[in-house]
């Protein structure tokens, strides 16, 4: 099966998970390119996904020197940003996806106030609660909602990644979570909400999803 028909194939999926959840929110896929190579992300672009995420600074830079041919691609960071690598994220990327503390918040908003520039995140939140994974925990509502008031920073969203377990009912549990913070924040500039990955879209549609990235569905399991 081609990336394009494997596209066709999960957006079929999302309208029917639209469906089973009651909801009718528009919902964009961004291929998870890390470790693929370039021709990987052309076809994806043709197959009509316009945004990719990726987590190494270094090989996303090799990358997109060939960028040219697709001037509206949509550049994600989605991996822990370290601070020491926050200049060149900054050059490289339009969104960073993977915001978790308030301190490398404030990091990036003053790189970005001495570079006179914004950048565009999502807050990444542990809704899971597995100590593996990074991110703001579900009660700290007033760190969260302090991001959004830092400068040249924009707060398009939330973000988490669900549990690693194969109980459907903990994964959906962590995504209503997030819908619920989304709520409880009730601030006009979350209008995004990314969660699912490829084992677990469908869930995350059902429960308001946004935002979906996928790699394995679309591109197999890596060599």
């Amino acid at each position: 099966m081609t990336i394009k028909e494997k596209v066709s194939v999960i957006n079929d999926k999302i309208e029917q998970a639209k469906i089973r959840g009651g909801v009718n929110q528009p919902v964009s896929i961004v291929a998870v390119t890390k470790t693929r190579p370039f021709s990987i992300i052309e076809q994806s672009y043709k197959a009509g996904i316009y945004s990719i995420g990726e987590n190494r600074i270094q090989e996303a830079k090799e990358k997109f020197q060939s960028f040219d041919s697709m001037p509206n691609i949509s550049k994600r960071f989605i991996g822990h940003l370290q601070s020491n690598k926050i200049n060149k994220c900054l050059d490289l990327f339009d969104t960073i996806d993977s915001i978790d503390s308030l301190k490398l918040i404030k990091k990036i908003s003053k790189t970005t106030l001495a570079q006179q520039k914004t950048i565009s995140v999502l807050l990444e939140i542990n809704t899971s609660g597995e100590k593996s994974k990074r991110g703001f925990k579900p009660n700290q509502i007033d760190e969260i909602s302090e991001c959004l008031e830092i400068n040249n920073i924009n707060v398009n969203g939330l973000m988490t990644i669900g549990p690693h377990t194969d109980d459907r009912k903990k994964i959906r549990n962590s995504f209503k979570t997030l819908r619920r913070i989304k709520q409880l924040i009730n601030n006009p500039c979350l209008k995004e909400l990314s969660m699912g990955m490829s084992g677990d879209f469908e869930i995350a549609v059902e429960e308001g999803s946004t935002m979906v990235r996928l790699g394995t569905v679309l591109f197999g399991n890596r060599p």
